[in-house]
């Protein structure tokens, strides 16, 4: 199972500045966004990601206080090929998924199976929120 990371600081909000820059369609990059649905369900936000050909430790998912960054890099067969038709990517890629709601990262999974990276982040009820005073 790929660990979820959490980060905070400046540091991580120019890295994402730059993730979400890069997988914008204004700028040209080798940095591809893979096909990405976020759902919820009663008790979850679920980030599902497409992304056949992975092991697990190829993804990097790191949490940024609402925000879900998942990298990593698909690599291409070495040898040299003359293509007639060519839509499956590789190189680097990188996706940005905003949260909408409280979550519990301590208890948040992220799974690969089947050529999906699956993210299950647990929602926190309004009753379970401490308010330090």
């Amino acid at each position: 199972m790929p660990p979820i990371v959490r980060k905070s600081g400046p540091a991580l909000v120019e890295y994402r500045r730059e993730i979400l820059h890069a997988v914008s369609w204004q700028v040209r990059s080798n940095v591809w966004s893979p096909p990405t649905d976020e759902y919820e369900t009663e008790d979850a936000y679920v980030v599902r990601v497409e992304i056949a050909g992975m092991q697990e430790d190829d993804f990097e998912v790191v949490l940024e206080n609402n925000t879900l960054l998942i990298s990593g890099s698909r690599s291409d067969l070495p040898e040299r090929r003359a293509y007639h038709q060519m839509e499956i990517r590789s190189g680097k890629f990188a996706t940005a998924v905003e949260i909408p709601g409280v979550i519990d990262a301590e208890h948040s999974t992220a799974q690969y199976k089947d050529g999906f990276l699956i993210v299950k982040l647990p929602k926190i009820k309004p009753s379970q929120i401490k308010v330090e005073e």
